[in-house]
């Protein structure tokens, strides 16, 4: 069985992580606000900032580039409205359970996405965020996909990330 904990767990200060923080506003495109309690630690090969004990950054490779970008909570709480696909309700379970993003159930994706880009896919009804991972075609061409695999899943609503009891 393996250890689903949070390993090396550290308050930190905003000025020791303010390259994290202006690495995620600079994605986002506005600035993120850290305030609380600052936590840095690693879960299951992954780097994390918590605010309040809450993970809202996670290290992770995108693109062949490892950086800095906003768990599900943190897309919430900072109000991310660029770098998204909206998905049909048709999707949203499969979505829930891990499956990977299929081309045919995207209605609209940020046109400036591109290939290897990090994006958040939300539900079309509601703009909730349902899961997040890396594009494997651009936004324009991820609209008119009738078939195929759109978005590599990383992380979402109900995997052990989003479930973490801190």
């Amino acid at each position: 069985m393996v250890d689903k904990r949070l390993r090396r767990r550290t308050p930190v200060r905003i000025k020791q992580i303010r390259g994290v923080a202006d690495e995620l506003a600079s994605w986002i495109g506005h600035e993120v606000s850290l305030d609380g309690f600052l936590e840095q630690a690693h879960y299951q090969e992954t780097d994390l900032i918590l605010v309040d004990r809450v993970p809202l950054a996670m290290k992770i490779e995108v693109g062949g580039k490892l950086g800095w970008f906003p768990t599900l909570k943190g897309i919430t709480k900072w109000n991310v409205e660029s770098s998204w696909v909206a998905v049909d309700g048709g999707a949203i379970p499969f979505l829930e359970n891990g499956a990977d993003c299929m081309g045919a159930g995207i209605h609209i994706a940020d046109p400036s996405l591109q290939k290897g880009d990090f994006v958040w896919i939300r539900n079309q009804e509601t703009g909730e965020p349902i899961a997040s991972g890396t594009a494997l075609h651009d936004g324009e061409e991820m609209m008119s996909m009738t078939k195929g695999k759109a978005i590599s899943t990383i992380h979402w609503i109900g995997d052990d990330l989003w479930n973490l009891e801190t």
